[in-house]
């Protein structure tokens, strides 16, 4: 099949990926454009995955403020070179991820940074709910975990829907920038504030 170079350029400012992995990918999907860019997506896990035990030593500290200088936000996001580090597809992840957490305001990167209190004490908060509303002792357990799914959506930066594009999460999002450089990236940690917060 004959892909034109207009569709491997459309493809290419959709993903940020490289001309000949946007060409296989259209050559593998048959030309659909849609499918191209799942496999594209797809392809940036696989690569995250293999990657997930390299070190990252370099990386960015990157800063947004917002609404004339009521909210701020101080991020580290590490890969594993400078060259990387250094290029536009990294810096416009690090900016759009500060400006991210300005907006959803999270409180942990992963839901293994909430601490064991916090986690124990929303469960039982969720299962009186569950309680008061008459449902079934045998299942409690099942509701309250898929509450604490919710839970994590809400409050911890990974499992956010991205503000950009709800569609994906910002993990999603952190895949895809391993799948564009070739290397592991980590949102290392984050700071948020907020003129007034805590008077």
């Amino acid at each position: 099949m004959q892909i034109s170079s207009d569709d491997v350029k459309k493809l290419r400012e959709k993903t940020g990926v490289g001309i000949m992995d946007c060409k296989k990918a259209l050559k593998e999907c048959n030309g659909d454009f849609n499918k191209a860019v799942e496999f594209l997506r797809k392809k940036g896990i696989e690569v995250a995955n293999k990657r997930s035990g390299r070190e990252t030593s370099q990386g960015m500290v990157g800063s947004y403020i917002h609404m004339g200088g009521k909210i701020g936000v101080l991020i580290e996001v590490n890969c594993e070179s400078d060259f990387v580090a250094k290029s536009d597809n990294f810096v416009n992840f690090v900016k759009d991820i500060s400006m991210h957490i300005a907006a959803a305001s999270p409180d942990w990167v992963s839901p293994n940074e909430v601490p064991e209190d916090i986690l124990a004490k929303e469960k039982e908060i969720l299962k009186e709910q569950a309680l008061k509303s008459g449902k079934p002792e045998k299942i409690l357990d099942k509701i309250v975990e898929g509450k604490i799914s919710k839970f994590y959506t809400q409050r911890c930066l990974l499992d956010q829907p991205f503000v950009k594009d709800t569609d994906r999460s910002v993990q999603q999002l952190l895949d895809e920038l391993m799948g564009k450089t070739g290397e592991k990236c980590v949102i290392r940690r984050f700071a948020r504030y907020q003129l007034g917060e805590e008077i």
